[in-house]
């Protein structure tokens, strides 16, 4: 990681957050049954509500789908192509990437519907219909029911209402909440499960810029791939064959190369993953002072250990490059969220909001009494649960998402306390995460992020969560003389035998017997047990506690604040953002464009550098302006912005004109505004997306991948 990273983060301007009680122009994350056409027409859209979203006929809806593990992507051709982001098709092009064959760094275009390559466990889902249920999930409450006694009634009426309502055999149903439990909506969806890869363009030009660049503006990136969806011959999902056929959409979206400029209209559909824009500043203060530094400091360190290694040895660059790309994409994210967070006063304005909750004029003594409650007792559990939340934090991000080798203990200890019952089940979904980690894991360099991972958990968390025996861990060198002896007695690293082996041929006895000999599973269960025991009961009954108040106090925001625009938190669900192409200024004095072109690239070019190197040809095509139809004032636009409303999930989204035409690709957000999943703000919030006319000059003239530009409807 460069250290001047560090540096370009440490300045943010003052700003100021929206906690306006009236509507606010744009912005949000809107269920595409609910958008408010009157004013998207006002900031420029021209096509109505309906080719957006129609569950009678064909419509841009139909074109948008759920992407493998969080991300989105949309159909562009007759024949099922898929556009998402790099990052996103990002492991599944390392899957198929060697230290000869290494398509990560030289990048990969099908040259006929033979080469696509096909992707185990990949699937794309699309959303058939939408419909409100909440009267008949909700029916029956009563204000007096316990939390238990509502969830299982609404848990009944759930049950109730999936049963009635129909659906294909290829089609599934999910009910889920919204508004914290406040409204409820079915979902009817199509997934498909033989997806594959057509193109993508090498690292150089589909992670431009890499870590450093990543979160933050002025940015030069061509963050795409390209799939394609199969179906059987009646083209309904089906599970990969090699009789499957290109799928044929109900619509696909086409695709404009006109003259873009600063005030567009611009929308946003996709699947934004998770945002808590209603919470109570006590949460806030929890997420600044609690979770994210915990966050930040250990990976921070996994990262060092990661890039030092990766910068050594290529086999282990191309091993690590998905892992380490996943573990900074958070560390950063986090760092510039809390520091949009502290700098725009983000506590202060939502006490400032609370209070203008409690003063509302209209509600009677009673509900503001009852508010008060709200917010008094989720103030009380949040100050009370902040070192459960911590130990919680540091266990999960020691023990699972840094150190793959006690994840696999974890994961052996939780099976070797299986019942019978479950212990077949378990073990296979052990043996199935066993084969992803294994493909891409290096024993020696995971016992050096291990090391630190402990070191750091016994020196920083307080003595009550820690393990009779461990007190020395905090001393790296401890560690490390600690992990060779358990790291030489263990399957997991194959010291002892081959674990998949044991796994897949022993009887369940005997699998019991060899894993408790095992010194890692030894090692890694009493940390499980006291979890279990002294962390994991304490957060359920918290979290429980919370949801009950949140649900409520959400509910005394739509009711105080009738005026207001509440669009409801993302939570995976198709979703709706609109705004404008705009600039923004970061601190006095400075103001960023809304666009970058390709000689920002070549500004930014380093030969030989990881982050910043540039293929031969992508030159030439710049020094010669071989940039076909796709120029715009004879220079190519890379990169732009605009004030969409997005998150994690809406990555590989489709950013659309005013005519519904795709003209970009959503793939990051600016630095400055990170908060926004907490916070959004008009002013600074700017999503980050690939000029369509960028990734088909990629496509057409670096490429020469002229068979998928045929496939696609291009308006000149």
């Amino acid at each position: 990681m460069k250290k001047s990273t560090f540096k370009s983060i440490l300045f943010f301007c003052l700003l100021t957050i929206s906690l306006q009680i009236n509507a606010q122009t744009g912005g949000g994350m809107w269920l595409p049954n609910q958008l408010n056409e009157k004013e998207m027409k006002e900031m420029g859209m021209k096509i109505s509500a309906k080719q957006l979203f129609n569950t009678s006929n064909p419509s841009i809806k139909d074109a948008i789908a759920h992407f493998g593990r969080g991300c989105t992507s949309e159909v562009i051709s007759p024949k099922g192509l898929l556009l998402t982001n790099h990052h996103c098709g990002y492991y599944y092009i390392q899957s198929h990437s060697t230290v000869n064959n290494d398509l990560l760094t030289n990048g990969f275009w099908a040259s006929n519907f033979e080469e696509e390559k096909p992707n185990e466990g990949l699937k794309a889902t699309f959303i058939v219909d939408i419909k409100e249920v909440t009267s008949q999930i909700l029916k029956g409450l009563d204000d007096n029911f316990s939390e238990e006694q509502r969830n299982q009634l609404i848990q009944d009426n759930i049950n109730k209402t999936l049963s009635a309502l129909t659906k294909e055999i290829y089609q599934e149903i999910d009910i889920l909440p919204f508004y914290n439990g406040n409204q409820y909506y079915a979902f009817v969806t199509e997934t498909y499960e033989d997806i594959r890869l057509v193109g993508t363009p090498p690292s150089s030009i589909g992670k431009y810029g890499s870590d450093t660049d990543n979160w933050m503006w002025p940015r030069h990136t061509g963050d795409f791939s390209i799939f394609r969806i199969y179906a059987d011959k009646n083209n309904h999902p089906a599970k990969y064959s090699k009789d499957n056929v290109p799928y044929k959409p109900k619509y696909y979206l086409p695709i404009s190369i006109k003259e873009k400029k600063e005030n567009d209209f611009s929308f946003v559909y996709g699947f934004p993953g998770k945002t808590q824009e209603y919470l109570p500043s006590s949460a806030i203060e929890q997420i600044i002072e609690v979770i994210n530094p915990s966050r930040i400091s250990l990976r921070n360190e996994t990262l060092k250990i990661l890039d030092q290694n990766m910068r050594e040895n290529k086999e282990i660059k191309i091993k690590y490059a998905s892992k380490y790309a996943s573990i900074a994409n958070g560390w950063k994210k986090w760092i510039g969220e809390n520091q949009g967070l502290i700098n725009t006063h983000a506590i202060q304005k939502k006490k400032d909001y609370e209070t203008k909750l409690l003063k509302q004029t209209n509600a009677s003594d009673d509900e503001k009494n009852k508010n008060l409650a709200i917010l008094t007792s989720m103030d009380e559990i949040y100050k009370t649960s902040n070192s459960f939340i911590k130990a919680s934090t540091y266990f999960n991000e020691v023990f699972y998402y840094n150190s793959e080798t006690f994840r696999i203990a974890s994961l052996l200890s939780n099976l070797l306390n299986s019942d019978n019952r479950n212990f077949e089940k378990n073990k296979d979904k052990i043996i199935k995460n066993l084969n992803k980690i294994y493909k891409n894991y290096d024993s020696e360099l995971d016992k050096k992020v291990s090391a630190k991972m402990l070191s750091m958990y016994s020196m920083d968390i307080e003595p009550r969560f820690q393990i009779a025996g461990h007190e020395d861990y905090e001393k790296i060198s401890s560690c490390e003389v600690l992990l060779n002896n358990l790291w030489n007695n263990s399957y997991i690293t194959g010291s002892k035998g081959d674990l998949r082996s044991i796994l897949s041929t022993n009887t369940q006895q005997i699998i019991k017997n060899k894993l408790k000999e095992d010194a890692l599973v030894s090692f890694i269960s009493p940390y499980i047990e006291m979890y279990k025991n002294k962390v994991s009961p304490y957060l359920n009954e918290y979290e429980k506690k919370l949801d009950s108040l949140q649900r409520n106090y959400m509910k005394a925001q739509l009711k105080a604040f009738p005026n207001k625009k509440f669009f409801p938190d993302a939570n995976s669900t198709l979703r709706v953002t609109y705004g404008k192409i705009d600039g923004y200024s970061p601190k006095d004095g400075i103001y960023y464009k809304p666009f970058t072109t390709l000689s920002g690239v070549i500004e930014k070019y380093v030969p030989n550098d990881y982050e910043f190197d540039l293929p031969n040809k992508l030159m030439t095509l710049y020094n010669e302006k071989n940039y076909g139809p796709y120029s715009q004032k004879e220079d190519m636009i890379v990169n732009y912005i605009a004030t969409n409303h997005t998150t994690g999930g809406n990555s590989g989204s489709p950013a659309l004109d005013s005519q519904g035409n795709l003209v970009g690709l959503n793939f990051d957000r600016v630095w400055e505004g990170t908060m926004s999943d907490i916070n959004y703000n008009s002013s600074i919030c700017r999503n980050i997306m690939v000029d369509i006319r960028y990734i088909l000059f990629i496509i057409d003239k670096f490429a020469g991948a002229n068979r998928l530009i045929n496939e696609m409807k291009i308006i000149k």
